[in-house]
This record gives structure tokens, C-alpha cells and sequence, in this order.
């Protein structure tokens, strides 16, 4: 484990992180650092959420955009900004350049969430969708930048953007000392970077693990030599980062002890808990170290772990999507494919099968034509809500028992 302070050629010292914190502190919100109980007792470790999503653009990213942003020429400042971003970044640029009243220019991925454009363009920033990701994203931004003259606001690979990241580990560890152990979602690594950089200054040994989308190994695959395939469709889009930065590898090499991969279903799982549990919305990147808790309980088990939220911008038919797969996996939602005689009261005896285990009907859909079955026969799918795997076990037994062949459909 790395306990010693960064050294001394790294980019980002704790100095910096500690100086802007004091540039920042009175723009942006101080977020909670919260013990859950809950999720505690879930994965056997003691857990501390910091509430990211709750800055007013509902992410992390204005940390280090302000922090860049009162950093900057006069000159500068005149000729505007440019950045590239999946949404978090360029809605905490947009915000605070706005305030500042400074000229923002935004690129953003045609993949992006239409609230995550709506709320960047709410902030009057000129927005362009180029590219299917980030770094194409960034490609025409640097381009356009060369055309127009506007200064490029990275939005992970620069020391300004790494030291005002960093400074939620400063709160963190000022609100709960007890810490030993942060999680941290890297896409580009700019967070992580920030965090590593704070822990590793304290004195004491605080652990840091990286936790990357198993689609876009991008930083694992750069720090451990590997050639992992890197993309696809992540609930995690604001970590779908083929290309880390190089400055955030170089401090991430240095001051970060492991990197794990999660899995789409170790995501969605976290997004449902942190709204169920704790009655809060995250996107799937800010889900990201509570996926991970989830997925290597042993890594971390008995540990006291921080945890960033870095974000609460996902759309909201995606969230309800995620919240309906979450309860057919759990049982609570399922459907039933039973197959019947093409004869009267068949599906009036199916449904009393039903009433008297206390399930609730949602769709039934009868098929007599597309199906492999003689032409006397049919199928009937039905979607039904129970109170859990084992009642909905209970009616499969009784469905059973009443003759009837049943199989579950079930989520891939």
C-alpha cells in the first residue's frame, strides 16, 4: 500500500489541492459526507457517501471547471472557453463561466443524454454534437479551439482540473477522519487523481481504489499493460473513456493501489440501492464505487470507505429502465410464460391460481398464431408483481400443481 506523500515531480501536489479549495470554497456547495447504515450492513464495511449530485449542475465536475476558470487571463477570459464532455463537465463549465462571464463553447458525444444537453444549454453555452465519445468529442474541439481562439478546459488530463477535483477528499476527510479507504469511478482519472494526491498527504495509511466500467478498462489496461477490449453501450457513459489522460496516469501509476473492473449489472444494482436506500439519484459513473463494494466484497470488507457520488445527471426513462430490470432480477417483477388448451376458462383458471397466492396481474398477452405449438394450443405470457423471489416461487409451485407447464422469461 502507498502511504507516502506524492513526490515532488508529480503535477498536483496537496498544496495545490489546499489552495484551491480556498479559491473555490465559496461557489460551489459543501456537499455531506453521510454514514448509510443500510448500505453498511450490505456489503460489511462502513460506508460514507458524499453527495456530489447535490452541487447545483448535480455533479463534481464544477470543482475543477471553477477552479481553471479563476485561474485565467483577462485575454482569456475574453475569448471563451471550449470543452469536450459526455455532460458532467460541460454543464459545471457552462455554469460557472456564465456566472463569470466568460464565452463557453461545448462539445459533446451525438450518444449523449438529452437532459444532459438540456442542462448544459441552460446555461447558455454554445453546444456542438460531434463524434460517438469523448475523444472524438475533444478532437473537434481542439480544432475548432485553433480556428476560433478559445481557450481548451480539459476535462480530466490538466493540474488545475486535478487540484479542484481533489478538494472533495479535503472535505471529506475534514467531515469523517476515520476514513481509510476510497473508492473512486476514474474515466479519464482527473478524481481519482485529486483524491489519491489528498489521501496519500495525510500521514496515515488511506487506501485508494480506482473502479472502472468492465466495457472501458481504458486506465486499468494502462497501468497494468493490458490490451482488454474498451467499448460499448455503459450505463456508465460519463466514465466511457477510451483514452486516459497522461497526466492522471503518471499520478494514478504513483499513488493509486488497485483498479477493478464492474460489470453492467454490479452498475445498474448500485443506482437502484443509492435511490431505494437512500432516496437519491445517481448516474451510473457515480454509482461506480458502490458497484464496486458490491462486486469484491472481500476487497473492502471491514474497511471504512469513502465514497463519491459524483453525479445524479441520468435520464430519466434510462432510471426507470434500470429500476424495472432491478426488481425482475430481485423476483419482484416477472413474467411467466404459461402454456394452455385452446378451451373456455382456461385463462379465468390460470388468474384464480393467482388471486389465491396474492399475486397482482399487470399484462397478460395471449398468442394463438406465432407460436411452434399445434393449432389447439396457446401461450400466454403474464407480467405479475410479487413481494419477493420466494413468492413468486410459491406461485410457480401452485401454478404446477394445477397443471399447468410454466417457465420464467427471463432478463438476459
Amino acid at each position: 500500500m502507498t502511504t507516502a506523500p506524492a513526490s515532488a515531480d508529480l503535477p498536483v501536489s496537496i498544496d495545490d489541492i489546499r489552495t484551491a479549495h480556498a479559491r473555490i470554497k465559496d461557489a460551489i456547495v459543501r456537499t455531506p459526507t453521510l454514514l448509510s447504515r443500510t448500505l453498511s450492513e450490505l456489503t460489511g464495511t462502513t460506508v460514507y457517501l458524499k453527495f456530489e449530485n447535490l452541487q447545483f449542475t448535480a455533479a463534481y465536475k464544477e470543482r475543477g471547471a471553477l477552479n481553471t476558470l479563476l485561474q485565467m487571463t483577462e485575454v482569456q477570459r475574453r475569448c471563451g472557453v471550449i470543452a469536450a464532455s459526455a455532460g458532467n463537465h460541460a454543464q459545471g463549465l457552462a455554469y460557472h463561466a456564465r456566472r463569470l462571464g466568460i464565452p463557453a463553447t461545448i462539445v459533446m458525444p451525438t450518444t449523449t443524454p438529452i437532459v444532459k444537453v438540456q442542462q448544459t444549454e441552460s446555461h447558455h453555452a454554445r453546444i456542438i454534437l460531434f463524434g460517438e465519445n469523448v475523444d472524438e468529442s475533444l478532437a473537434h474541439a481542439r480544432a475548432v479551439a485553433a480556428t476560433e481562439g478559445q481557450t481548451i478546459v480539459h476535462p480530466f488530463d490538466d493540474a488545475k482540473i486535478i487540484a479542484g477535483q481533489g478538494t472533495t477528499a479535503i472535505e471529506m476527510l475534514e467531515d469523517v477522519p476515520a476514513i481509510d479507504m476510497f473508492a473512486v469511478p476514474i474515466g479519464g482519472g482527473g478524481l481519482i487523481s485529486g483524491i489519491a494526491t489528498v489521501a496519500k498527504a495525510q500521514g496515515r495509511p488511506i487506501e485508494v481504489v480506482g473502479v472502472e466500467a468492465e466495457l472501458y478498462p481504458s486506465m486499468y489496461n494502462r497501468i497494468n499493460g493490458k490490451h482488454l477490449e474498451c467499448g460499448g453501450d455503459t450505463l456508465a457513459e460519463g466514465i466511457a473513456v477510451k483514452e486516459p489522460g497522461g497526466i492522471t496516469a503518471r499520478i494514478i501509476a504513483e499513488l493509486v493501489d488497485d483498479i477493478v473492473l464492474v460489470s453492467e449489472r454490479d452498475l445498474e444494482r448500485a443506482v437502484s440501492l443509492l435511490l431505494q436506500i437512500e432516496k437519491t439519484v445517481v448516474e451510473g459513473a457515480g454509482a461506480a464505487g458502490l458497484a464496486a463494494l458490491l462486486a469484491y466484497p472481500e476487497r473492502f470488507r471491514g474497511r471504512t470507505v469513502g465514497i463519491v457520488l459524483c453525479g445524479g445527471n441520468i435520464d430519466t426513462r434510462l432510471l426507470a429502465n434500470v429500476l424495472l430490470r432491478d426488481l425482475a432480477r430481485s423476483g419482484r417483477l416477472a413474467r411467466l410464460r404459461i402454456r394452455l388448451k385452446d378451451r373456455p376458462g382456461q385463462l379465468f383458471n390460470v388468474a384464480r391460481v393467482f388471486d389465491e397466492q396474492q399475486v397482482n396481474i399487470i399484462e397478460v398477452y395471449h398468442q394463438r398464431v406465432f407460436t411452434t405449438l399445434p393449432a389447439k394450443g396457446l401461450i400466454t405470457d403474464i407480467e405479475c408483481e410479487t413481494r419477493d423471489r420466494a413468492h413468486l416461487e410459491r406461485l410457480m409451485a401452485a401454478l404446477h400443481l394445477a397443471g399447468y407447464e410454466v417457465t420464467p422469461v427471463e432478463l438476459a
